[in-house]
């Protein structure tokens, strides 16, 4: 390990992954039912087994807001969370399996202006979810990423009703925690050696507990009550990490529920895990190609271990990933540190965290938006053409209606449509010259092509020369070859001279 490039770089952006976590791993176990610490666990081996194992320098893993539906309705379902852990430790078994069966490779064929709009999409998500926790509104759990959300409204009805809820201290802290860091990561201030090695994020959280203990003393009607402070398992002021471990109930493992579960939550954490891979390997400054069987293996011997000792199912992430690689992450020593600094925190100082707003963790999260969707990254796909900046478009639309797995989905079938009809338009080309005129083969056609080459044959005028040239198409589907027979007999009507080159019709 390079000690100067950790406490620069990795160690400063663990620091900004763990305040960025931290919310979001209590969040998401809120969200699911589930214990409250099962998520900080599922955080902690994300971090550090999942963080050493994985091949990515960037990426960062824990507990995903994708899998919160499916987690608690499998602890309805199967009954008790115990039952359900076995479910979490049976699809880790399955994404080993998938790595060795090289299932990764699945994730090369996500299109570049699809992951590109799922990125700015979770940006605009960011802010957009956060602004109601930013003005002091918390009823909506941290890391929802869902247009519609449990509490019955969306996520701009939330937005209209949080106003109603404003908190000034909030607001304030929020407002501060922005302008600090975007003064403290200004190009004049990292100049200096404490603005470069002191994270701004660590800054603003400072500043929103010092403000915080000012309004108590100082300003009454500005003072963050407890519930929209941080919130921690109480037990952990008094107890250890093993007051926690909860083991799975291995009864259950003659109930065929628990094998569905396992499958499901192997597939989508898998796809999101993917996902989130495709577009870390997009944003690293270092251009790595992460080893996506390797990244598998790695999340199911995560969630093997996580299951095993009562945590949430755990996905490479994007969110957090995201900040890590903002922050300065230069290899796996930030992400294996964040989940350290996770669980020694949780353990030795929970009540230095339960005094940090949410308020200023929302402003810390807006940034990282921000920074996902800035407006040159749309005008960046715009100047790509219509082929990328449709499914761009589309992917940002569908993810911030629906979810991350749906919208990114939505986006696929619109590049596959441009992919399709690029590749119908290449495939047949026509040229002319007075009276002369050529179509072209220029690779292998079937009956896909036939709409293209169907426009082409209708562009040939009356009383002219037509040859079709066959002669780079190794392959020709018999729909082609009938099409091109029958507009030669059609054509001595419009006194069209047809030749045929290396196209053999009966």
């Amino acid at each position: 390990m390079n000690f100067r490039n950790f406490w620069s770089a990795d160690f400063r952006s663990s620091v900004v992954v763990f305040l960025v976590a931290l919310p979001l791993c209590l969040g998401i176990a809120l969200a699911s039912g589930a214990p409250l610490f099962s998520g900080l666990l599922a955080g902690i081996v994300g971090g550090i087994v999942v963080g050493a194992l994985s091949g990515s320098s960037v990426s960062v893993s824990g507990p995903a807001a994708g899998l919160t539906t499916i987690v608690a309705a499998a602890i309805l379902d199967l009954g008790s969370f115990e039952a359900f852990l076995l479910s979490v430790a049976l699809a880790g078994v399955i994404q080993i399996i998938l790595g060795f069966a090289k299932a990764g490779a699945i994730g090369h064929f996500f299109p570049v202006s699809v992951i590109k709009g799922m990125l700015a999409a979770i940006g605009l998500i960011l802010i957009l979810k956060q602004i109601p926790h930013a003005v002091g509104y918390d009823a909506d759990f941290e890391g929802d990423e869902s247009f519609f959300q449990p509490d019955g409204r969306n996520t701009f009805s939330e937005l209209l009703q949080a106003w109603n809820f404003l908190s000034p201290g909030a607001l304030t802290v929020s407002l501060l925690s922005i302008l600090l860091i975007i003064t403290w990561d200004s190009n004049r201030l990292q100049r200096f050696k404490f603005f470069r090695l002191m994270p701004s994020a660590l800054g603003a959280v400072l500043l929103g507990v010092s403000l915080n203990s000012l309004f108590n003393y100082a300003l009454p009607y500005f003072v963050i009550g407890q519930r929209h402070l941080v919130t921690l398992p109480i037990a952990t002021e008094t107890s250890g990490l093993s007051t926690f471990i909860t083991f799975p109930d291995f009864s259950f493992w003659q109930n065929p529920k628990i094998y569905v579960t396992a499958v499901t939550i192997a597939i989508v954490a898998s796809l999101e895990t993917l996902l989130s891979i495709e577009a870390c390997d997009k944003m690293d400054r270092s251009h790595t190609n992460t080893p996506l069987n390797q990244e598998l293996k790695a999340q199911g011997t995560g969630n093997l271990i996580s299951g095993l000792l009562g945590g949430l199912p755990v996905t490479s992430v994007i969110v957090r990933s995201s900040a890590n690689i903002n922050a300065g992450a230069r290899s796996r020593a930030s992400a294996i540190s964040h989940g350290i600094i996770l669980m020694l925190s949780v353990l030795l100082f929970p009540g230095l965290l339960k005094m940090i707003p949410l308020s200023c963790l929302a402003g810390i999260l807006i940034v990282v938006g921000y920074k996902l969707t800035k407006l040159s990254f749309y005008t960046e796909m715009y100047k790509r053409g219509m082929s990328q900046f449709f499914p761009f478009v589309v992917t940002v639309v569908a993810v911030i209606f629906t979810d991350l797995l749906k919208g990114v989905f939505m986006g696929i079938l619109v590049a596959i449509y441009f992919i399709l009809k690029t590749n119908f338009q290449k495939a047949v080309i026509l040229v002319s010259s007075e009276e002369n005129f050529m179509i072209r083969f220029t690779k292998d056609v079937s009956f896909l092509h036939k709409n293209a080459l169907r426009q082409a044959l209708e562009k040939v005028p009356e009383d002219t020369k037509l040859l079709i040239d066959g002669s780079k198409a190794q392959f020709m589907d018999e729909d082609i070859k009938e099409m091109v027979l029958d507009f030669t007999v059609a054509a001595k009507t419009k006194n069209i001279e047809v030749e045929l080159k290396n196209i053999h019709v009966n």
